[in-house]
């Protein structure tokens, strides 16, 4: 496996330094984090203890496991008491001889204790089985959201870098242009060229005005994306390291990163669950045609004032039930074939996520493997157009080129300083997305990422008319 080193580029003042330590962006604001870089690991970290979409994915996981628990409670022992109190009031008109005609009153008043325990119920065992699939597929699924969330900040970091090397070069193509427009404006002065050189200048520098502009606002918007995924703020990052190194991923062939996916990519492993999980749906369905089995005991107690009777009434029975469907109307046979279908869905939903996930992994293999050879066809890009700006400089000097032939050179080199930042952080982001799709992604594997961070850091701040607080997700309710 080979490896390229970036060479460290030299050239005219500005196109050089694209990592400059502690640059100020923008005006500082009183609502920034403390002043203390932060680095790839640090953000990641603060990533999974506030974003929301995790959040929601951790808190959905809970109520699939609190689930089982709600399905498994009607297979245990079921005890319930009720009771009644009365008032009753009984009007007569008629009467016999010897007794006196009136009315009655009574008061009645019973309690009824009553116990169950299922001993065969194979629906709800079918049920507490499917919970149990559910929350295999859950797990899976918030193993998923987790290494999106990790990819999304990787991705936001990144690009934080890459849009503010692009501003540098950006910058530095403007203050050379600009450079050239004044000298041009002094060679009018003097007579030694014509208007039309000026205005080409001035032209050339009005558009790596509005370019700059242009990158300094991709940067403010990289920045505020990073805040929607963690929940802070952050002063300043560390920057990717100078001599970062560039080499194929391992392992060096497609077909083991396939195999790493088929094993360990979340997604894969979801819907191979969601298999399980239909399934066993069918099997609940195939349970109603079979008998359950219930032991039940119940105790009761009445009592009442009635003229002529003393004591109460107890009762008590322990006994054994059985119930059997005989004919449901073809609901049992119609949902059997309704969740086989449902089953068979499953088989090809599974089907189609591992066919899509072998597409993405190869896609990013290759797209890692290219980049590899990209980032050294920019490293030389740049130092070619630096060679043809120098050479082109003389050639204007002794009257060989004209001015506008200087401007496109310098407008090549920094459009090619700008592609190579491109290419480096274009290696670093897809080599994640490789080890998303592989099911590898995780802080260990950040870890290695962050230690191609170098010393130098890139500060941003909000704008002081920026007083919107940071975005927090707030406090979870209490159950």
């Amino acid at each position: 496996m080979t490896s390229s080193r970036l060479p460290r580029q030299s050239g005219p003042a500005g196109a050089p330094g694209l990592r400059r330590a502690l640059l100020p962006l923008l005006v500082a604001s009183a609502l920034a984090a403390p002043a203390q870089a932060a680095d790839l690991l640090t953000i990641a970290q603060d990533a999974l203890d506030n974003n929301a979409e995790l959040a929601a994915a951790r808190s959905q996981t809970s109520g699939v496991e609190a689930g089982r628990d709600v399905e498994r409670a009607d297979l245990l022992p079921q005890v319930s008491a009720s009771g009644n109190l009365t008032h009753n009031r009984q009007y007569e008109s008629q009467s016999t001889p010897g007794q006196l005609q009136g009315d009655d009153t009574i008061n009645r008043v019973g309690v009824t204790l009553e116990a169950t325990q299922a001993l065969f119920n194979a629906l709800e065992s079918r049920q507490v089985e499917r919970s149990e699939r559910e929350i295999d597929q859950q797990l899976y699924r918030l193993a998923a959201t987790e290494q999106g969330v990790l990819i999304e900040v990787a991705s936001a970091y990144f690009e934080i870098l890459r849009a503010h090397e692009v501003l540098e070069a950006r910058r530095a193509q403007e203050r050379a242009i600009n450079r050239q427009l004044e000298q041009a404006r002094e060679q009018f002065e003097v007579g030694l060229i014509a208007i039309t050189e000026v205005e080409e200048a001035k032209a050339a520098f009005d558009q790596a005005r509005a370019i700059r502009i242009a990158a300094e606002s991709d940067l403010q918007v990289r920045f505020e994306a990073l805040e929607r995924l963690t929940g802070q703020r952050y002063e300043s990052i560390d920057a990717l390291g100078e001599e970062l190194a560039i080499a194929p991923p391992t392992p060096s062939d497609r077909s083991s990163w396939v195999e790493l996916a088929m094993q360990n990519n979340p997604l894969v492993l979801a819907s191979q669950a969601g298999i399980e999980v239909s399934r066993s749906a069918v099997e609940i369905a195939r349970a109603g045609r079979l008998p359950t089995v219930n032991a039940f005991a119940n105790y009761s107690y009445a009592d009442s004032d009635a003229d002529r009777v003393d004591g109460h009434d107890s009762s008590s029975q322990v006994g054994v039930g059985v119930s059997l469907p005989l004919y449901t109307g073809g609901r049992t046979s119609a949902s059997v074939r309704q969740n086989t279908y449902l089953l068979e869905a499953s088989q090809y939903d599974f089907e189609d996520q591992r066919r899509s996930t072998i597409q993405n992994v190869r896609s990013s293999y290759t797209r890692v493997t290219n980049d590899v050879a990209t980032v050294e066809a920019r490293a030389q890009a740049v130092v070619s157009n630096q060679s043809a700006l120098d050479a082109t400089r003389a050639g204007y000097e002794v009257g060989t080129r004209n001015i506008v032939d200087v401007l496109n050179a310098e407008q090549n080199l920094y459009n090619a300083i700008a592609e190579l930042a491109g290419a480096r952080y274009d290696y670093v982001i897809n080599l994640l997305t490789l080890r998303q799709q592989a099911g590898t992604l995780d802080e260990a594997a950040l870890a290695e990422v962050n230690a191609w961070l170098g010393d130098t850091t890139v500060a941003f701040q909000l704008p002081d008319d920026a007083g919107d607080p940071v975005m927090d997700i707030g406090e979870p309710p209490t159950p």
